[in-house]
């Protein structure tokens, strides 16, 4: 045989094994979207013939606890899932149900929820034949009765997103919703005890919702927060009424985005700054404002920041910084454009120097690294659910891939999406769609996992819908801000 025959037969041979697996791949990807879709749809749950949410799981395997009701934080997924395949009607009914579920008045009682909450939570009931109600969990039933502050963030970014899909600005409009927005800003931005513009809230407040070390102003509702509020200003009607309201957002958004942009913000340099900060400062310019003590910065760290990239701390108070790596909080940061463009680059640049880490054979880790020993005894209290490398303590959570293609497309870095969406797939349907991953390579389903989880199916489905509809990104992201006060406190 001539050389020539031998390489044209060989380029044959390598492009016909190259097609072969596109075409399996392309096979794959139709038969998971196929899946996804037809799970999503049977999650759904119906009030008075109407759909208004899904069920958190559909895991017959284990016992429902209230994996059998709607959750706002977990229905979110799905309901852009929603938006974009046009099916618009569930979230229009989600969003009036909540509405009439949200807390409208407060007994003089410590154990109720306050006036504009809204509830972690729904269930339809039907106490008798023929007739139907949705009972609310505002937390007061919950596993360590933890106050879902989230559901009301989470509410308000859906409201936008609604807006920007159906452009029924009317909906937002009108007098329910706009009492609804304010009800929730009246919470957000009322008085407090504090003196930084960032939530005071306890642990358990948001996705990770048992103690894990979170009370105070931990990151991930600080940045739902500065997305909730400039998705409010968008919805709030402009007027005389509403002026002083408005005034307020953008005093609280330009003094929010100075704090976490500069005392949040962690990178090689700054490392060296705090390991050289002097403690015990006193006066208006001290550098070391919040008191860090150098000796408090961890050992791993030290080795684990790269050269290039960082990342928003995970909290921040008066002698304490959280220096571990929690994913939902910098992802949203990125898609609300809480960062700078520089830091949006540098936290996706940490995510891929730091792939084996946060990625592996699962996307993603909820948080880096797992807390252990003593400290994990300390802080969890023991919780078995929580043992190191596992649920909330370095866990890996699929849910989190829409997120990571929003912050990617957003940056123009899809390709580290497209990884780890490659990554999940191989996997997802197999395992039967498990709400996490266990193991510091996410490679054990999570020991107490519930199978078919709504948000799971919807987040691979999300992200899917987003890299093939790079228009709909608009709906969960923001530009640089313009209208808020700028702060240089």
């Amino acid at each position: 045989m001539r050389r020539h025959d031998k390489i044209v037969i060989e380029s044959f041979y390598n492009t016909t094994i190259f097609l072969f697996f596109l075409i399996m791949v392309l096979i794959t990807d139709k038969t998971l979207e196929q899946e996804a879709n037809k799970l999503l749809e049977k999650s759904i749950i119906y009030y008075q013939d109407k759909a208004v949410g899904a069920v958190a799981a559909a895991d017959s395997e284990r016992e429902a606890l209230n994996y059998d009701q709607c959750f706002i934080r977990d229905f979110i997924p799905a309901a852009l899932v929603f938006l974009i395949q046009g099916k618009t009607d569930i979230v229009y009914n989600f969003l009036t149900a909540t509405v009439g579920l949200q807390k409208q008045k407060r007994r003089i009682d410590c154990y109720q929820p306050p006036t504009g909450l809204m509830p972690a939570s729904f269930k339809v009931e039907s106490p008798a034949e023929g007739t139907q109600y949705l009972h609310a969990d505002f937390g007061d039933k919950a596993i360590g009765r933890v106050t879902p502050i989230d559901s009301c963030l989470w509410w308000i970014i859906l409201l936008r997103a609604y807006v920007k899909a159906t452009r029924d600005r009317d909906l937002a409009h009108s007098k329910s919703f706009q009492e609804a927005l304010i009800f929730i800003l009246n919470i957000c931005l009322g008085p407090q005890f504090e003196m930084t513009p960032t939530l005071l809230v306890p642990d358990g407040a948001c996705m990770i919702d048992r103690p894990m070390g979170l009370s105070g102003h931990p990151l991930e509702i600080q940045s739902l927060f500065y997305m909730a509020l400039r998705a409010a200003r968008e919805m709030l009607i402009k007027n005389d009424q509403n002026k002083s309201l408005i005034n307020d957002i953008n005093s609280r958004l330009g003094s929010l985005n100075y704090h976490l942009r500069g005392y949040y913000w962690l990178d090689l340099k700054q490392l060296n700054e705090i390991h050289r900060y002097q403690a015990e400062q006193f006066g208006e310019s001290v550098v070391n404002k919040f008191n860090i003590y150098p000796e408090s910065i961890p050992h791993w760290l030290t080795e684990w920041m790269p050269d290039r990239g960082g990342y928003l701390a995970g909290n921040l108070g008066p002698g304490k910084m959280d220096f571990r790596f929690f994913t939902l909080g910098n992802l949203t940061a990125i898609m609300g454009s809480l960062t700078t463009e520089k830091q949006s680059e540098d936290i996706l640049t940490l995510i891929e120097n730091r792939w084996s880490d946060l990625v592996c054979k699962m996307p993603m880790k909820l948080c880096y690294p797992a807390i252990e020993g003593l400290t994990w005894r300390i802080i969890t209290g023991c919780d078995p659910k929580n043992t190191p490398w596992s649920y909330h303590n370095g866990g890996s959570w699929p849910v989190l891939l829409w997120m990571m293609m929003a912050a990617c497309q957003k940056m123009g870095r899809e390709d580290l999406a497209d990884r780890a969406m490659a990554i999940a797939e191989i996997r997802l349907m197999n395992d039967q769609w498990p709400e996490y991953y266990d193991g510091i390579n996410g490679r054990l389903i999570g020991k107490s996992s519930r199978k078919f989880q709504t948000w799971t199916i919807a987040g691979w489905l999300l992200a899917k819908l987003l890299r093939d509809n790079p228009d709909c990104l608009d709906y969960v992201c923001f530009e640089e801000d313009t209208e808020a006060i700028a702060c240089t406190i």
